[in-house]
């Protein structure tokens, strides 16, 4: 990692202990916080979705989760249905 790609917010000294970190981790401790990223992600996600539908039940919101992460294509191949208002 060169500076360029330093966050900008992050202090070199931060950014030098945060390597550090993930150099020391074990492959599992790796997977796990990938895991917890991805299910915080998720979270936001379906947050964002369900206040922009309310009306929507969870299967719905589902769906139109997976049409966020894989797009509509892969949805429709996979699932055989697309969001129930084509969006």
């Amino acid at each position: 990692m060169t500076v360029d790609d330093r966050p900008l917010d992050t202090a070199p000294e931060a950014q030098r202990a945060q390597i550090d970190l993930f150099r020391r981790m074990t492959a599992v401790d790796k997977l796990r916080c990938i895991r917890d990223l991805s299910l915080a992600a998720d979270t936001v996600a379906l947050a964002g979705l369900r206040s922009r539908h309310p009306h929507l039940d969870r299967p719905e919101l589902l769906l139109r989760l997976a049409v966020l992460r894989y797009g509509r294509d892969i949805v429709t191949r996979v699932y055989g249905e697309q969001p129930a208002d084509g969006t």
